[in-house]
Formats: C-alpha cells, structure tokens, sequence
C-alpha cells in the first residue's frame, strides 16, 4: 500500500466531520490593538448580540492579512445552536461598515459576525452583499486591563502539538509525507480528467492557467484558458495577447494620452487586434466582479500574468517537452528566459514602466507549477517520479502553510526542519484541510490527535 492510500484510508470519515502588565487601559485604542485584545481573547468569548441573541466564540479564527474581513475560519455559536463557520470583521465605529465599502463588497459576504466598539444613537443594520443581516456585538473596552500583547501567532495552537512534539521525527516525516503523496493522487486524477475531456495539451494548458491565477485570481484565469481554448490561442499567433486581455475584459475604451508613451504603444496595438474580434468573443468577456485585485504584490497583478501566459502559449513546444521531461532546473531555465518586451518593465496595463526588469514567473510561482502541475502529471504516467517529487525544495511559504504549520507544530525547531521541502508543505497542508479547517469544536471534537496514534 503507498503511503498515500495509507494516508487516505487512516484519514477515514474524521476529516468530515497568564497575567498581563496592569496599567489603565485607554478607552480610544486603534484598530490593529482591539485586533490583538480581540484575538488573545481579552474580551472574553460569550457576548450578548444588540438584539439579545447570546453569542458563544467557539473559534477565534486565523489573521486574515489579505483583503477582506480581519478574522478567517472563525466558528460562532448562536443561542446554544451548532457552530458556524465563517469571517469576523472588527471595526472601532459601527458606521466603518458603510464607510469601508464591506456593504458592497462581496469579500464580506462569509462575515458572520460584526463587531464594534463604538456606536451612535440610532439604529444601524449590518447589511452584505446578498442583503443578509450580519449579528452585531458592541465591545465595552472598559472591561480591558492590560495592554495588548505585542507578538500573537498567527493561530492558535491545536490540540496535536503534544501529540506530535512526542512522536519520533521519522514518525512525524511519514505521516507528512503519505498526506502529501494522497494530495499528489488527488491533483493528478483532476488532471487526467480533464486530459481524459479535452486532450493532454488543453489540460497542461488549463492547469498552467490555474497555476498563474494564484488563490485569489485561480477562477478567472481557468474560465480565460476555458473560453480561449489552446487550439484557438495558437492560431491566434501574434494576437494571442490580444484575445487574452481582451476576454479578461481588461481593454476598456480609454483616454491614451494620460499613460507614458510605452504603454500607449502597447494598449493601441491590443486595442486594434482586438476590436475585429470583440463582437466574436463579448458574450464570453470576463465580468469585473471575478477579479481580485487588492491585496496582490504589483509584482503578482494578474494582468503581468495573462503576459506571462501569453509568452508560454507563444512557446507552447517547449511547454509541452518540459512536461513530458518534467526536470525543475529545465523548467527553471525556461522560465528565467522567458521574456516579454511590456511585462519585462510594467506591473499593469497602464503603469509606469521600471528601470530593473522584472521575472515573469517568480520562483515561489515556478513551484508552485511544479508541485501543482507538472509533477502530478508526471507522477500519474510514471509513479516512480514521486521520489523526485519528495527532493523538490520549497520556495517561501505562504500564510495558508504558516497557520498550518503553527497549529500542528508551534514554534518549535522541527516545525521548521520539516517544511524545507514542497512534498512536506503539500502534506501539511492536506491535513490542515481536511482536519482543521473542517473542525468547529475548537479542536474539542477533531480526531487528528487520536488519529496520531493509529498511524
């Protein structure tokens, strides 16, 4: 049995299912220091919503550092019913919920909670998207008497940290290791359905696509690479670009003059190629409502990426060798030579463009293709990769690894010696999905810990 199977069957049914500083605390604290009251659990965790429904915090949740509400994966019980997940959002002044935007913002539709510490004398509903009314809780920072701790993990602990701080390394490396090969199945069985639908080349294609989107834009760049199949971007040739930007419904009529002569170049030549084709494609456009766009590094803007794609798809033989190669440091070397004359020096369509040039593909992004896509196709034609698939080296982590990572392992010396390589992130993360984001106890009724010793 590979430790995958392993893994998926040991994995089973479950994954479904001290005294601070004393001094006067102010009465006026800024958002970033109720945030840390809030999280360290200073208020307490059993409130009394403005209508009177009693509210239990079953789970503080995780700091969102993104756009969007503060607090992500938080469980809240209402009137003793069971737990629902969801997003906490905190503000100083009750009326911060219209005058940022959450309202209208379809970010804060996951909000099940909206806390405040200040309010008026009339009444105010804290209204979504979708028009759902959003429970409010009034914060008495009267109660607080101490200050703010200055350093908070980004999660809490989980109940496993003993657990697993007891098993031997080799032991902890194993189960790592099996919920990444299970994780490994799972993306190359997605990939060989969609080879199976649409032929190797469009499924290498769509996942690649993915791949660029990232976690925020992964929808709209695999709906692009969806409705501008390969077959047709290749035909496209020169106006591939074109077609890309243009479906992603990026080349809206504008004023040039106001954007430096580079891009002005560049968006008439888009513009014109275009134009011919757009009553051809306008009922497949991308909506403006599918794109995120705050929190992104420039460097990560979505439209770099769609130049990124268009590069690849220009040297789609290449592409489609190194898939069957499947070597990092070929993928590597491609990717460090991939080149676009616009997107070497712009972070968008309309900026200004920088003296340095800039990489297409950064590395955290090349490894996250590799682990994503290129690999789980190679494994799935020849199971015997996945040895090379265990030497990969992992790029930076990200926050998702982070607070897995802190809630399985704490702060300790192992935590950070075992996430060294892609294969050890990937398992990490598989259990942080499948036991802690599914859990609502608190980790009062999550199995992983048991499970630990069933291994």
């Amino acid at each position: 049995m590979h430790d995958g199977e392993r893994y998926g069957e040991w994995r089973g049914g479950f994954a479904r299912m001290s005294e601070g500083v004393l001094i006067d605390a102010p009465i006026r604290l800024n958002e970033h220091e109720l945030q840390a009251h809030w999280f360290a659990g200073d208020f307490g965790r059993n409130f009394l919503t403005r209508d009177g429904v009693r509210v239990q915090i079953v789970q503080f949740g995780t700091w969102n550092h993104e756009a969007g509400p503060d607090f992500a994966e938080a469980s809240v019980s209402f009137d003793g019913a069971p737990p629902v997940k969801g997003c906490i959002e905190l503000d100083t002044d009750w009326r911060d919920w219209e005058r940022h935007g959450h309202a209208t913002n379809e970010d804060y539709e996951s909000v099940i909670l909206h806390l405040f510490t200040q309010r008026g004398t009339l009444d105010f509903f804290t209204r979504t998207l979708q028009h759902r009314n959003v429970p409010q809780v009034l914060l008495d920072v009267t109660a607080l008497t101490h200050r703010a701790p200055e350093f908070l993990p980004e999660a809490k602990l989980g109940r496993c940290v003993g657990p697993l701080r007891a098993l031997p390394e080799e032991k902890v490396r194993e189960i790592l290791l099996g919920s990444a090969h299970f994780r490994l199945q799972r993306k190359a069985a997605s990939l060989a359905l969609l080879t199976e639908l649409h032929g190797s080349d469009e499924a290498l294609y769509q996942g690649l696509a993915a791949a660029l989107g990232y976690k925020s834009n992964k929808l709209a760049f695999t709906l692009i690479s969806q409705r501008l199949p390969l077959r047709l971007a290749l035909r496209a040739k020169a106006e591939t670009d074109a077609l890309l930007f243009g479906l992603s419904g990026f080349l809206n009529a504008a004023d040039l003059g106001e954007y430096d002569a580079t891009a002005r170049i560049y968006l008439r030549r888009l513009w014109e190629q275009w134009w011919p084709r757009r009553a051809q494609y306008e009922r497949l456009t991308i909506g403006p409502g599918i794109w995120k766009m705050s929190g992104q590094r420039p460097a990560n803007h979505p439209q770099r990426r769609l130049g990124a794609l268009a590069q690849i798809i220009r040297h789609w033989p290449k592409m489609r060798a190194l898939k069957e190669e499947c070597d990092p440091a070929a993928v590597r070397r491609f990717f460090h030579e991939l080149r676009d004359e616009y997107w070497d020096h712009h972070f968008t369509l309309t900026s200004k463009a920088g003296n340095a040039r800039m990489a297409l593909v950064g590395e955290s992004r090349l490894t996250e293709i590799l682990a994503n896509v290129l690999f789980p196709l190679a494994v799935s034609a020849n199971p015997e990769r996945w040895s090379d698939y265990q030497k990969l080296p992992a790029a930076l982590s990200n926050r998702r690894v982070e607070i897995a990572a802190t809630r399985l392992f704490g702060e300790s010396v192992r935590r950070h010696e075992l996430l060294r390589s892609v294969a050890m992130q990937q398992g990490l993360l598989q259990i942080y999905e499948d036991f802690c984001m599914q859990d609502s106890s608190d980790c009062q009724r999550c199995r992983f810990p048991e499970q630990l010793a069933r291994w």
